[in-house]
């Protein structure tokens, strides 16, 4: 199973004072380093942490993927062209969110991803597409011609009760065997942490697990080269 790191909020902490540090690219190379197969950076509207100069230096600097999330924005869409990352993850998003809340609603925005998704595959950037862990956003996908979704884990990641654990975690199980089953390639991510993250990464036919607040969380401990193997190393164990 694979691990992308999101690199997001080291460029939070950097945007604080509007400063130089922490730098991104030396963050990333640290990531790879110590075993992330690919860097992930959401490239937000309101430009919060990750800035397009960002986006530009990782796609020069980075040996292993560049994950690009996205909104379907135009100036966001125009931009995502002209970098050409290895994977365009379109993600829902709100001004107001501290965080992306939940997956992308395909059925009700499904002619205007249809245009996003052409659009990239004509540049050959591989799409994914985030979505709640529901079947009938995972058939729209089917339908848009997509290989790759991910599904949202936040609900699973945040869940406070055992009942809630159980079912969130049980939804999450099922869905990834429909897509599965259905020839989609399946990725997950949003919330995981150390302590959650085994019984996901036990579901063996994800591919990819995205993770991103709680490695930058233990690198402030830690460092983040131990952070983003000690993640790798728990993902590993448990997805064999």
């Amino acid at each position: 199973m694979r691990l992308g790191v999101n690199i997001d909020h080291i460029a939070s902490l950097r945007q604080l004072r509007k400063g130089k540090e922490p730098n991104i690219v030396e963050a990333a190379l640290i990531c790879e380093q110590a075993g992330a197969d690919s860097i992930v950076v959401h490239l937000r509207e309101d430009r919060r942490h990750i800035q397009d100069t960002d986006v530009l230096l990782l796609r020069k600097a980075i040996t292993t993927k560049l994950n690009l999330e996205m909104s379907s924005a135009e100036d966001i869409v125009r931009f995502c062209e002209k970098v050409k990352p290895d994977q365009a993850t379109i993600v829902p998003e709100k001004r107001q969110e501290v965080t992306t809340e939940g997956g992308l609603d395909v059925l009700k925005n499904f002619y205007k991803i249809v245009r996003v998704i052409r659009r990239l595959e004509k540049r050959n950037i591989a799409v994914s597409l985030f979505i709640d862990p529901i079947k009938e956003q995972i058939d729209a996908c089917l339908k848009l011609g997509v290989h790759r979704i991910e599904l949202h884990t936040g609900h699973y990641a945040n869940a406070r009760t055992p009942h809630s654990l159980k079912k969130n975690l049980r939804q999450i199980k099922e869905a990834v065997y429909y897509a599965h089953n259905l020839g989609l390639h399946v990725y997950a991510g949003h919330g995981l942490d150390y302590n959650n993250v085994g019984a996901i990464s036990s579901i063996n036919v994800i591919e990819e697990l995205n993770i991103g607040y709680s490695i930058v969380c233990r690198a402030a401990i830690i460092g983040l080269f131990n952070a983003v193997a000690q993640m790798k190393k728990i993902i590993t164990e448990k997805s064999i």
